[in-house]
């Protein structure tokens, strides 16, 4: 059977999602294979090593997040405030349905294997490129330098946020929310503040 097989290999990483939500990020690639029906070496030719398939596992569920963002990026007309509140509202709600695919994907992979933390790190600096340009296309940051780099800044803030709520179940989610959506409002606010002095 051909490792290129695109059915197959979406099977395989079906397979490797339920393991990994079910056994926790330091599942091995035994238990993946075994969850699959087949040997190691068997899943290593689908995806040509433990670096393929962490790369495909990486792309399939960081592109589903962007996926989820970008209608609340575009929703115009609402207010910016909203708009935040839905996105990063989206952004934690997956991270933490999700949370064994987000360790083995954020912490466990990328510690394993620098390409990998490479390849995450393009990801989400895609997210951060493509926020940028929603704050100048809509000219909420008129300068399209500053508008990337408060995307990018907004985006890792989220992340990492996410990231200590996680290990901080006790604290709520809403608590999380409206701090970063304070942080954004406040940044953005203070930028057309020291427009209109100009």
């Amino acid at each position: 059977m051909s490792g290129r097989d695109p059915d197959r290999r979406r099977a395989l990483l079906d397979a490797a999602d339920r393991v990994i939500m079910k056994e926790g990020p330091g599942v091995s690639m035994a238990a993946i294979a075994a969850e699959a029906g087949i040997t190691k070496p068997i899943l290593y030719r689908h995806f040509g090593d433990k670096h393929g398939l962490y790369q495909a596992l990486a792309d399939r569920h960081v592109r589903t997040v962007i996926a989820q963002l970008r209608p609340e990026f575009a929703a115009t007309g609402a207010d910016l405030r909203g708009r935040a509140r839905a996105a990063i509202g989206v952004y934690l709600d997956l991270i933490s349905a999700n949370l064994n695919l987000y360790l083995f994907l954020f912490h466990r992979a990328g510690a394993e294997d620098s390409r990998i933390r490479s390849h995450m790190t393009s990801l989400v600096r895609s997210l951060g490129e493509e926020l940028g340009g929603v704050l100048a296309a809509e000219r909420v940051v008129p300068d399209p330098t500053r508008a990337q780099v408060l995307g990018h800044a907004f985006v890792g803030m989220v992340q990492t946020t996410g990231d200590w709520w996680l290990d901080h179940p006790e604290v709520d989610r809403d608590q999380v929310v409206e701090g970063l959506v304070d942080v954004i409002a406040g940044a953005l606010s203070a930028r057309r503040a020291g427009a209109t002095r100009r």
